[in-house]
């Protein structure tokens, strides 16, 4: 599919984020590749994976766009998802016709903003869509600017503000107020924003959509079953 293609493929549709890491207890070789599987066997309109392994794997058995990111160094660099021109180039030859980046005012390891790579990918794989990882209106706003086709609040709560930190501790569900306040930032833009974060219902997925999100990306509640669990476990408890 060329770039117009994918735009209306992904369309009002459901896009699961296929991410699993050895420390799960539902970790297993080829466990990514099954939830593809399963979100393609649903109806999903797209896949979103970490690392070029499992994005290669993924589209070799999954005929649907898949969102490629690379997440090095996490929990140790402020700038850790497809980090580089390197990382991003490596999930384009891996398969993933969309190739997620951190756009964020987060400093690289060569001292410039993450937004840069927005311009990079544009420059130097042309034939991507970007999918600008943002963490509110204003990193939006910018990210839009640099020319990125999809923007998603996926980095809410990532920031040293304390008050920021509360507020995403204690929603237990997608903040729709900045939803808005991001689809009010590029609204005079070409990027589409696609809401991903916290999106436990297929009723809160709708909701979004009516907002005027192009797409959402569900993860915990249908690729985490211990998660999801534990979202029962936790409600239940309260009730107690």
């Amino acid at each position: 599919m060329d770039k117009e293609e994918i735009i209306n493929k992904l369309k009002n549709g459901l896009i699961v984020s296929c991410q699993a890491t050895p420390d799960e207890p539902h970790y297993m070789n080829g466990i990514t590749i099954m939830m593809a599987k399963c979100a393609y066997w649903a109806g999903a309109v797209g896949i979103r994976a970490n690392t070029p392994q499992d994005v290669r794997s993924i589209a070799k058995e999954v005929p649907l766009p898949i969102i490629g990111l690379w997440k090095i160094g996490r929990g140790e660099k402020e700038v850790y998802l497809t980090p580089d021109i390197n990382a991003a180039r490596e999930l384009y030859n891996a398969g993933a016709q969309i190739i997620a980046v951190q756009a964020t005012s987060h400093i690289r390891d060569d001292g410039k903003q993450s937004y840069e790579i927005i311009k990079e990918i544009k420059n130097e794989i042309p034939e991507a869509l970007i999918f600008a990882d943002v963490r509110n209106a204003e990193d939006a706003k910018i990210a839009a600017e640099y020319g990125a086709d999809f923007i998603a609040p996926t980095l809410y709560g990532y920031t040293s503000t304390p008050q920021e930190l509360v507020k995403v501790k204690h929603n237990f569900g997608p903040d729709l107020e900045l939803l808005a306040s991001v689809i009010k930032a590029t609204e005079k833009t070409n990027s589409l924003v696609i809401m991903e974060g916290k999106i436990n219902t297929p009723e809160q997925a709708v909701m979004c959509l009516y907002m005027g999100a192009h797409a959402v990306v569900v993860g915990n509640a249908i690729t985490r079953p211990h998660i999801t669990a534990k979202r029962f476990v936790d409600a239940i408890n309260k009730y107690r």
